[in-house]
């Protein structure tokens, strides 16, 4: 076989794995850890007291604020204390770069979160599986992200930084949590 039509070959398996409908195939990827957005509807539908929830919709603070924040409501909001750490600083870090949020805290209402991003933006163009399985500093990803071959992707510099944000907490999935079929060839592009 010519080296082109091999690679023609590559290319074609790889975006066929990568252009798999989310409506179709979600339970495939459920091993990739909740982002804010969800995280934020599923407290604010198992009930919050009336302080917390106007922070939410109204209030703007930083991450480690949120954080404290966090730690303050699970006192009196068992939905907040069944969240573990990392979905705490995901939820932190989430409303950092998007609140005040308004009064609808249902999902359809909620900007994306780092988790959305990974799969719409990342995931266009390589198997998530490159993505999710790599530890790295927020300067490394912002670094990847910044890269000739990423910039012309569709986020704001907030986005990114988002998106980082969220992959620093929960990305470095071991390869044995991912399903097979996401493994593809050891995750490569």
């Amino acid at each position: 076989m010519k080296p082109t039509l091999i690679a023609a070959l590559v290319l074609g398996i790889a975006c066929g794995l990568t252009s798999v409908s989310l409506s179709q195939t979600d339970d495939v990827f459920a091993f990739i850890p909740e982002g804010g957005r969800t995280l934020l509807a599923g407290v604010a539908e198992a009930g919050l007291p009336d302080s917390t929830l106007n922070e939410y919709k109204s209030g703007t603070r930083t991450s480690l604020e949120w954080l404290a924040l966090l730690e303050q409501a699970a006192a009196s909001a068992p939905a907040v204390a069944a969240l573990d750490e990392y979905q705490r600083q995901t939820l932190a870090d989430y409303l950092f770069y998007n609140a005040p949020l308004g009064a609808d805290l249902t999902p359809d209402a909620l900007p994306m979160d780092g988790r959305d991003m990974t799969l719409r933006y990342c995931q266009s163009c390589h198997i998530v599986t490159v993505v999710v399985t790599q530890s790295r500093a927020r300067e490394a990803w912002l670094g990847t992200m910044n890269k000739p071959s990423h910039v012309e992707i569709d986020l704001t510099p907030a986005q990114r930084e988002a998106l980082a944000d969220y992959l620093v907490v929960n990305a470095g999935i071991p390869i044995e949590e991912v399903p097979p079929e996401l493994r593809a060839g050891g995750a490569s592009y």
